[in-house]
């Protein structure tokens, strides 16, 4: 099979993945895989089209469980895949199967349909503890060599990321494809793509709800599984990854989507697509953070496809226990070792080409616990453990913003907080007690207090600040913002599992009625809910992340887990969107630029900071008193109401703000500190001063806050405090 031409050196063991070089004045490809059990390793070379097989080379050397070899003459364009020598030992682990051509892990290039690949089984059907001796070289996509040195410098070729900082950041969690995918005012060949998230149409909406960062659902290359094919639906979200180091070609346009998938088998228009993306964004003030799904792969469990890692050497790669069987503390069906140098080394160098060769400005990491799992504390949690480590040392990824979920379904997965330095973490905290506050059904004075506040009791024992705490009140994963205020309960029958899917805890409301209705009360009640929730997350310390779509109100029909609907019920519905909630949210953003108090990057201690007069917190009963310590406990009345006097950084502080925060059933009276105060918010009528100049007449005295709405008020300074309005220090709760 191999012409005479080709020879096969030794190479060297790195970098892994195939890579063209000039070793000993010859231009060439080294290869280096690591498989420390094998005892064999192919590289299979494949034609132009990944038809025919032209060579197969077995790797000369192996060093420290790295076998490489380096063939003259081959380079960029060469398609090829690997085979693996070894035991079959399921008992073991073991599940080498030269039969089988599998994907290089650090494939930059990944060209051909992917839309049978879960079929793609080591074993036999009849037989599973046996192995299949049928070649499926046909059926599996080649992976493409790339010009690495090209790649790179057309990923510095991009604009930079605007760099934002946190206590400015607004996220905005958004599917690339739900997004745009019905957006009337995005070219048809662009919706639901890559062009389209970067379409003029996007540009203005991102601007005019004043979002700073895009939060993208995984767009690394992944496979749909077996029980959603065979219910003729699709894994939507993209958590269950094949390439870490590919595009997904699905959010391409109609021509890059082709070339890639059939065709030409070129994705190099998918590259050019996603890196034009980010270029735009960039060069009109918007960040790019990927969400990546390093926790496990698209193998799935000892039953799924044979595909890559399980073949080359599944003991090496992935977490199991001493019978050989996956450990799963992320409930997908397997899970990486982390304590593995290989396995650190391939997401660190995936996570470094996504900054490098796309541009991106940081990622949020998908179960993220199950990063820090180390072996050599029996797979517990460490904030430093070995890619925890690696991530905080590497000098790439310094510049850009690591986002935790801070947990995993496995013993011990919780670790809200517990992450290093220059981590932030998803809050699932704030999200639970602002949806009992405004929703119940309880929360207490204390529990708000500490989540408008930045959440100290999480995060400022780790040395962090407020800017520690992600903000939400939805997220994908969950209840619609509309939805959330629409359903007492998960409507998830679309998805064919029964309703057994999804979360079954959601503290949300109906208002009276499940579902749509007419009814004007009821209506009137949700949009206040609404506005409420949303004016506390952009009103609170720390970083505030928008769902995409929450601003049109867009519902999901009571689906609180619409990963495999990609249909309109996860498409966003821009032509039935709220336009009068849409502005809101513009106004609230507004008021988080021009007010630095809400948006303070540092704890509150209830006392003046150095040079001001009033306390930097000071908070509030109705009566203008200081609460009592039993009234942080109480969940009766649902009204908090503080006082913030904080400047920009270094700056002395500008105005005061007066916060009312009041979810219950009646109208307050609330006593303001003496001197005038400007009302810029009123959520219960749907109405923040976007423009100072919209601001309505100044008041003094006694303040009526609505009932479910939250008020904010501004006090401009122009001189020391009214004696007779100080307060001794105090903390928050």
């Amino acid at each position: 099979m191999n012409p005479p031409s080709f020879q096969c050196l030794p190479g060297q063991a790195w970098p892994l993945g195939a890579t063209p070089m000039v070793l000993g004045g010859r231009a060439g490809l080294n290869v280096a895989v690591f498989s420390r059990r094998a005892t064999a390793i192919e590289l299979c070379c494949f034609s132009a089209d990944g038809c025919t097989e032209t060579a197969r080379l077995r790797l000369p050397a192996c060093t420290d469980g790295i076998w490489h070899g380096f063939v003259p003459g081959l380079g960029a364009g060469q398609r090829y895949g690997l085979r693996a020598y070894g035991p079959w030992d399921p008992r073991a682990g073991h599940f080498f199967n030269p039969a089988k051509l599998l994907i290089d892990p650090w494939a930059r290039s990944l060209p051909g349909a992917a839309d049978t690949l879960v079929l793609e089984t080591g074993f036999r059907a009849d037989a599973p503890e046996l192995p299949d001796p049928a070649d499926n070289a046909a059926r599996m996509p080649k992976a493409r060599v790339l010009d690495l040195e090209a790649e790179l410098r057309a990923g510095a070729a991009i604009a930079p990321g605007p760099a934002i900082a946190m206590a400015h950041t607004v996220l905005y969690e958004a599917h690339v494809k739900s997004l745009t995918r019905l957006h009337p005012e995005v070219p048809e060949a662009q919706r639901g793509t890559y062009a389209g998230l970067a379409s003029p149409a996007m540009l203005a909406h991102y601007r005019r709800i004043g979002v700073t960062s895009l939060c993208l659902l995984p767009v690394q290359r992944h496979l749909d599984e077996r029980h959603l094919i065979e219910r003729g639906l699709v894994n939507h979200w993209g958590y269950n990854t094949l390439g870490f180091f590919v595009p997904e070609p699905r959010y391409a346009s109609a021509a890059a989507r082709a070339d890639a998938l059939g065709g030409r088998l070129d994705d190099a228009g998918v590259r050019a697509e996603f890196r034009a993306m980010v270029d735009t964004l960039h060069r009109h003030g918007i960040e790019v953070l990927l969400d990546v799904v390093y926790n496990h792969s698209a193998e799935g469990g000892a039953l799924g496809p044979t595909l890559s890692w399980r073949g080359l050497d599944n003991v090496g790669w992935y977490a199991l226990d001493a019978q050989g069987h996956y450990q799963n503390p992320t409930g997908c069906g397997n899970t990486f070792d982390m304590g593995g140098p290989h396995v650190v080394q391939m997401v660190m160098d995936s996570l470094r080409w996504w900054v490098q060769a796309f541009g991106v400005d940081g990622f949020r990491f998908d179960l993220a616990v199950s990063l820090g799992r180390d072996p050599l504390l029996g797979r517990h949690f460490h904030p430093l453990g070995a890619l925890c480590a690696a991530i905080a040392q590497d000098p790439v990824l310094a510049r850009v913003k690591w986002i935790a979920e801070p947990w995993d379904v496995g013993a011990d997965g919780y670790q809200i907080g517990r992450f290093g330095p220059r981590w932030h973490e998803w809050s699932d905290q704030f999200r639970d007690t602002l949806r009992a506050w405004w929703l119940g059904p309880v929360a207490t004075r204390g529990q708000l207090a500490r989540r408008l506040t930045g959440s100290s009791d999480i995060f400022e024992a780790t040395g962090r600040s407020p800017l520690a705490s992600i903000n939400m009140v939805t997220a994908h994963d969950g209840f619609t913002l509309a939805d959330l205020t629409a359903y007492s309960r998960k409507h998830n029958e679309a998805n064919g599992e029964h309703n057994r899917d999804g979360n079954d805890y959601n503290l949300s409301a109906n208002g009276g009625h499940e579902g749509p209705t007419q009814d004007p009360v009821i209506v009137q009640r949700r949009a206040r809910w609404r506005r409420g929730l949303l004016a506390t997350l952009l009103c609170a310390q720390g970083v505030p992340q928008l769902l995409a779509g929450d601003e049109i109100a867009h519902s999901q029909q009571g689906n609180n887990n619409a990963y495999c609907q990609d249909n309109p019920i996860s498409w966003l519905d821009w032509a039935g969107g709220d336009a009068q909630l849409t502005d809101f949210v513009a106004g609230l953003t507004a008021l988080r630029r021009r007010y630095p108090g809400l948006r303070h990057a540092q704890w509150f201690h209830g006392a003046p900071l150095p040079g001001e007069h009033w306390p930097d917190i000071e908070w509030r009963t109705a009566k203008g008193e200081t609460p009592a310590l039993s009234d942080w406990e109480h969940a009766d009345g649902r009204l908090l109401v503080c006082t913030i006097t904080v400047g920009e950084p270094g700056q002395p502080a500008r105005e005061r703000l007066l916060l009312a925060v009041h979810a219950g059933e009646q109208a307050v009276d609330i006593q303001l500190p003496p001197g005038p105060w400007q009302p810029v918010l009123d959520s219960g009528r749907a109405w923040a001063a976007s423009d100072p100049t919209a601001a309505e007449p100044a008041v003094q005295g006694r303040w009526r806050v609505a009932p479910l709405a939250m008020h904010l008020l501004i006090q401009p300074l122009t001189g020391p405090p009214n004696l007779s309005d100080t307060t001794r220090k105090e903390r928050t709760p």
